[in-house]
């Protein structure tokens, strides 16, 4: 488990492909197991290779890289033991150098949630999760991220459901709730899912 920076706030990454580091993410986080977990791409292009599209590459390439969860239909290719209780998973590319160096360098996807105790808000500096620094393999720091004292800042990224087509739904309205739905109804069309 590897504490790093990204486009929002600090994360907790694994290899998302190796069961015995996605399930002591759960432990370190005291997170329930049916909360599910995202997973942290490189680039867009493999995202096909993890996920089953169905909006325009183009739309992916509107809100990626960026502070914006995707959540797509799962792919056979992903470990059946990422989420095993859903067939949808959620997919980050940050828009931070580091990050998508960082995901191109590992040979699948990267499993990644927020560096916190479940529950507790979110991390902009690395002292701030010190608790969890003994159960790490690795602290990348990268120096605070965006304004600590913005309460804003801690709201990690927007999460958006694309799941059924012509649709999209928030899950979460992190910080981009704003110019992600302006992209998704105004340039695609697209419709919340309530509508």
């Amino acid at each position: 488990l590897v504490a790093v920076p990204t486009d929002t706030v600090y994360g907790v990454a694994c290899l998302a492909q190796d069961s015995a580091a996605v399930r002591s993410i759960y432990s370190l986080k005291g997170r329930n197991g049916a909360k599910p977990l995202a997973i942290c791409l490189g680039d867009v292009e493999r995202l096909y290779r993890y996920c089953h599209v169905n909006v325009p590459d183009e739309l992916l390439r509107d809100l990626l890289p960026g502070p914006v969860t995707l959540v797509l239909e799962r792919s056979e290719e992903l470990n059946k033991d990422l989420n095993p209780f859903t067939s949808l998973v959620g997919v980050r590319i940050p828009d931070h150098p580091f990050m998508r160096d960082l995901a191109r360098a590992c040979p699948g996807p990267l499993a990644l949630t927020s560096a916190n105790i479940s529950s507790q808000g979110s991390t902009l500096t690395v002292q701030e999760f010190q608790d969890l620094w003994p159960q790490l393999s690795l602290v990348i720091d990268g120096g605070p991220i965006g304004d600590i004292q913005s309460p804003e800042c801690r709201l990690g990224s927007t999460v958006v459901d694309l799941s059924v087509s012509g649709k999209f739904s928030i899950i979460r309205p992190g910080c981009a709730l704003t110019p992600t739905v302006e992209i998704l109804k105004k340039k695609y069309g697209l419709v919340p899912e309530s509508s």
